[in-house]
């Protein structure tokens, strides 16, 4: 039954999306068997070569060492608000998550930006598009937006490939939104990383693997829904350095970073704030539900099919029900907070997998004003695909997480 569960939760994915594909008869087999299968290789290369294991291993090393470094520093800025020397006994335990936890992406932004001036992130991307490209059939700037959504938001990924858009037909802007709601930025993963060790050793590793390899299902899935035709358009895409020098490169990651914060920090107490209303409307009702609650309860045959056993299905659907309400962050740190929750170590790991995705009403206003302010003329069509795109990146984490049952 352990191996039979996330087979059957495969299928059932598989059947959602044909539910809502546009075209049934224009789905091509071949991608969908080679999209899968690109993601079990990426995931036993990932997982199981040891050679490539250790060294994503070898990154929690430089998490800490990152989260050492914003720690003091925070401290310096701070004080005790950051987890410095207590002045007063009653504060001693007190956790902020915006001075402890939000000035990590400020430092993870600011490498990010000089790694991208050294063309270090370029050729990786690069080379993971060359493989979608090549394996899938993708077109050039498709591929390279793809690879790039592994480390990059949301937004910046789809600004990478800007002169490309326009062209773009439903199924590939499709595609592009997935990829988007089916990973999370680099700059967010050691954050998240940061916050789940505690909870699930090597935690970087594995959230780092859940990103890499939602990117084929994550276009799987919206191919099933919106089939396009093989591309012959292997355009490649080269995206140049926009700083002049590694200073340069650095204040420009710091002033990105400083904006991400306070959208992250606006965004939870918007969201908080409308789920709390929404939930006082909700209590009027018998059994007192709540919005996280009621779509946790969409999620329990989802948790399911991905291998958790029955005993941790409610627990785990519930806060894949606040991830989809608010958003990953929040339910990483709910699950950090309960100390991995009621629920085994093997089912903690693939929820972690099953929740290292942007796919939550949050990042689709986000998506859907981005590119919209991108594309104008097609801001009703990118409205229509939302939705869409919240489901297949959905699909495409819960898949991953079927698949970390089945290889760990």
């Amino acid at each position: 039954m352990d191996l039979l569960q996330p087979l059957i939760g495969l299928a059932l994915y598989c059947a959602i999306a044909l539910a809502l594909s546009s075209n049934r008869r224009g789905i091509r087999p071949l991608f969908v068997a080679a999209a899968l299968g690109l993601q079990v290789v990426l995931a036993v290369v990932l997982l199981h070569v040891p050679v490539v294991s250790d060294a994503l291993l070898a990154l929690n090393g430089g998490v800490k060492v990152l989260q050492e470094a914003t720690d003091s520093a925070a401290i310096f800025m701070f004080g005790y608000l950051a987890g410095g020397e207590q002045p007063f006994a009653e504060v001693g335990n007190s956790f902020i998550i915006a001075f402890r936890v939000l000035p990590l992406i400020l430092v993870v932004s600011a490498l990010s930006a000089v790694l991208f001036h050294w063309r270090v992130l370029p050729v990786i991307i690069r080379g993971m598009a060359w493989a979608l490209r090549r394996g899938l059939g993708l077109s050039g700037p498709v591929a390279f937006a793809a690879a790039s959504s592994v480390f990059f938001g949301i937004i910046e990924s789809p600004l990478l490939i800007r002169p490309f858009l326009a062209r773009m037909d439903r199924g590939e802007l499709l595609a592009l939104m997935s990829c988007g709601m089916a990973t999370v930025a680099g700059t967010v993963m050691v954050l998240y990383a940061s916050v789940v060790e505690p909870v699930l050793p090597g935690a970087l590793a594995h959230i780092l693997v859940a990103s890499v390899i939602s990117v084929p299902a994550a276009l799987m899935y919206a191919h099933m829904m919106i089939p396009t035709g093989a591309s012959d358009d292997e355009e490649a895409v080269e995206v140049g350095s926009q700083d002049h020098d590694t200073l340069g490169a650095l204040m420009r990651g710091t002033r990105e970073g400083t904006t991400m914060v306070i959208d992250i920090a606006a965004t939870i107490v918007v969201l908080f704030a409308l789920v709390h209303l929404s939930n006082r409307a909700l209590g009027l009702l018998p059994g007192d539900p709540t919005l996280q609650g009621l779509v946790g309860l969409g999620f329990r045959p989802l948790v399911w099919g991905m291998g958790i056993p029955s005993e941790d299905v409610v627990w785990c659907a519930d806060l894949m029900g606040t991830k989809t309400v608010l958003n990953e962050f929040v339910a990483y740190m709910t699950l950090a907070q309960a100390g991995g929750g009621p629920i085994a170590e093997p089912s903690r790991r693939i929820l972690i997998y099953a929740m290292c995705g942007f796919a939550n009403l949050g990042s689709l206003g986000i998506l859907v004003g981005g590119l919209g302010s991108l594309m104008p003329d097609r801001r009703s069509e990118l409205a229509g695909l939302g939705l869409r795109a919240i489901v297949a990146g959905t699909l495409a984490t819960c898949t991953t997480g079927a698949l970390a049952a089945l290889l760990t």
